[in-house]
């Protein structure tokens, strides 16, 4: 049962996308743009019938299909994996597959997403995006931080680095006696 808070993180990327993708379709006109922080964050209510930040627009299918295999592969990679003892990866990639099935949810009913996020950075306009996005984004963020933190666990295996304990001595990892470093 553990491995359902991995489809609850989903499930909160998934409802929070759709929560806010029905209040701006219901408060805010097409194209209307309303002022959060100035001119630097507005929430902005357009339709994107491409990928995430409106790239390839008209491609509908083509996204679904590939959302269609993406869900089913991390679902399978959550089901697989969940006892590895690496929370991080998996909470990542249930932030993507909330974030995926947001939009493709949006796509299937719809033809398009609702994106609304609009930041500025002086005459440069971020492309709009919705939660959707900032879930798949802040997921393979993740992913790519586990990657790293993974890189480095093998080789702090491998070479037997000093890690310390909760008294800050430290310990050879590789043979179990203290060492005189200070702990990293």
């Amino acid at each position: 049962m553990k491995h359902l808070r991995y489809y609850a993180v989903a499930a909160v990327v998934f409802l929070l996308d759709q929560l806010t993708k029905q209040m701006i379709d219901a408060n805010v006109a097409l194209h209307e743009q309303i002022s959060v922080i100035g001119q630097f964050f507005l929430i902005t209510h357009v339709l994107n019938d491409g990928a995430a930040f409106s790239m390839l627009p008209g491609a509908q299918t083509l996204f679904i299909v590939i959302t269609s295999i993406v869900a089913i592969g991390i679902v399978w990679y959550i089901e697989r994996n969940w006892r590895t003892g690496r929370p991080l990866l998996l909470t990542a990639f249930a932030m993507v597959l909330g974030g995926a099935l947001g939009n493709f949810i949006d796509r299937v009913l719809y033809g398009h997403v609702i994106d609304f996020l609009q930041f500025n950075f002086g005459s440069y306009t971020f492309p709009i995006f919705n939660v959707a996005d900032m879930g798949i984004v802040i997921g393979v963020g993740l992913i790519l931080l586990d990657a790293v933190l993974d890189v480095r666990r093998e080789r702090d295996k491998a070479t037997g680095t000093l890690e310390g304990d909760e008294n800050g001595k430290t310990h050879d990892i590789t043979s179990g006696t203290e060492a005189d470093e200070p702990a990293r």
